[in-house]
């Protein structure tokens, strides 16, 4: 089978039209979003009657403070459980940051002067120059020699020690 590449002209206008279908899509989706918007208000909020005597206004006034209030006190309670969730989201990072390990960068061997070193550690302030190989005392091998002579022939300290091995069997 082979298959036929479609030409650019095609491929462009196929996107223009798909571009235009969803374009539809989202001004639609918004109409619908305004719509809903409304019926919801409408239920669930009715609108209050302004007309009537003072004391019927309080009486409104009074729901809806009352209302204010009811809905900051849930707006409080779902800051608190939000601020909750983010500490423990934050703490499970921190240790899984943990559990992973941090990855130190590899340290570059820097070759440096005793004398560099120390003024690294202590500051700039101290000055300290050292010979250190002026007070190290010199090491001297003992290496033991052997004589030939001490260590002899092989064969005769087997022979020495087969005869010693005839003593202890025949007593």
């Amino acid at each position: 089978m082979s298959e036929k590449k479609m030409t650019s002209s095609r491929r462009h206008h196929l996107k223009s039209l798909i571009l235009s279908i969803a374009s539809t899509w989202i001004q639609q989706e918004k109409k619908d979003l305004v719509v809903a918007k409304q019926n919801y208000l409408s239920e669930t909020c009715t609108r209050p009657s302004l007309s009537g005597d003072q004391a019927t206004l309080m009486d409104t006034c009074r729901k809806l403070n009352a209302l204010i209030d009811k809905v900051d006190e849930e707006r409080y309670d779902l800051s608190i459980k939000v601020g909750k969730a983010d500490k423990e989201i934050e703490d499970l990072h921190i240790k899984v940051v943990e559990l992973r390990g941090v990855k130190k960068p590899a340290l570059k061997k820097v070759r440096m002067s005793a004398d560099a070193m120390l003024k690294a550690l202590l500051g700039s302030k101290h000055t300290v120059n050292m010979e250190l190989r002026a007070n190290l005392k010199p090491v001297n091998k003992e290496v033991k020699e052997e004589s030939a002579e001490a260590v002899g022939d092989w064969r005769k300290n087997i022979e020495d020690k087969a005869d010693r091995k005839k003593m202890f069997e025949s007593a």
